[in-house]
């Protein structure tokens, strides 16, 4: 069975900015990218927010330059998925998908949260070209313009309410007769004259030719006041919330009640002694490439400091 020091786990810009300080430490360590290499990020468009790219960057372009800068300090990469892994005892065993298991001394969990979606054929369809999990990413490319936003939680309010201040205009697709968010987050949103909610409504489908030109909905669904309309927008942010990829840890470690990670105060140390996470795996609130990255190295120097108090 093959060793390492550190373990990472995932390769968004957490997973790559732990290898790119674990490997300039001289750490021995080894990172498996899992199912999508480069995590979510790979899957947007123009990122303006991340620091260093004032003309912005494509989001694949920025992943593969964070892989690339570990791989030349020396970061050993893997493709594969890491589909279980013993955190009872040290030194961790990790199970590959291709039947292989690696033992580390240490493991930094940075596989990320996915955006809950839907189900509708159309989402995938017009990803990247109006379909978006993240207003704080991709609202700018909004600004002037009419979007929707479904959900009735804090956080499709909160999108909302940011997104009011670039658009024109905001549709809430709210399925229920209302909002499930708190008193607080319900205020802002009657504050803002140009966000409108659509409460007992569903979405039916998209149309657009080369992106989202519009939304297909349906109000008062299953009953007899049971009516189908459109609406015309350019994009379409789902706020319905995001599920932390932990199901491999199979509760070996401590987490919130929407399953995300804990960790320790000021530290990225997770429940287990050795085990760190960064990311969002554990991070429900900011979500952000530039946090992720930030805890990335935290994370790495957290394993670091962890090792050398074991010598």
């Amino acid at each position: 069975m093959e060793s390492t020091k550190c373990l990472i786990i995932g390769s968004g810009p957490a997973g790559y900015t732990a290898a790119i300080y674990t490997s300039r430490a001289g750490v021995n360590s080894i990172l498996i990218e899992g199912l999508q290499t480069g995590g979510q990020l790979t899957q947007t468009t123009t990122i303006e927010n991340f620091p260093g790219f004032p003309d912005g960057i494509d989001g694949f372009a920025l992943m593969d330059n964070m892989r690339q800068q570990a791989l030349h300090v020396g970061a050993d990469i893997r493709p594969g998925l890491v589909t279980s892994i013993d955190l009872s005892k040290r030194p961790f065993v990790a199970t590959l998908d291709g039947g292989g298991s690696i033992e580390a001394q240490t493991v930094i969990v940075a596989t990320g949260a996915s955006a809950k979606y839907l189900g509708l054929d159309d989402e995938k369809k017009y990803m990247g070209m109006g379909v978006s999990a993240c207003a704080t990413c991709d609202g700018f490319f909004y600004r002037k313009k009419v979007v929707a936003v479904v959900g009735g939680g804090d956080t499709a309010c909160e999108e909302a309410c940011y997104l009011s201040n670039l658009c024109s205009k905001v549709y809430m697709i709210v399925r229920k007769d209302h909002l499930r968010a708190s008193a607080a987050m319900q205020k802002r949103v009657a504050e803002r004259d140009n966000i409108e909610i659509l409460f007992n409504t569903n979405t039916l489908g998209l149309v657009g030719e080369n992106g989202v030109e519009g939304a297909r909905l349906v109000r008062h669904k299953g009953t007899e006041r049971q009516e189908e309309f459109e609406i015309a927008i350019d994009g379409f942010f789902l706020a319905i919330g995001h599920r932390p990829n932990t199901d491999f840890l199979a509760g070996q470690l401590a987490l919130d009640d929407n399953g995300y990670i804990l960790t320790q105060p000021h530290t990225t140390a997770a429940s287990v002694d050795g085990v760190f996470a960064a990311g969002d795996v554990a991070d429900p609130r900011y979500r952000q490439a530039v946090a992720a990255a930030g805890t990335g190295c935290r994370a790495a120097l957290d394993a670091e400091r962890w090792l050398a108090e074991q010598t």
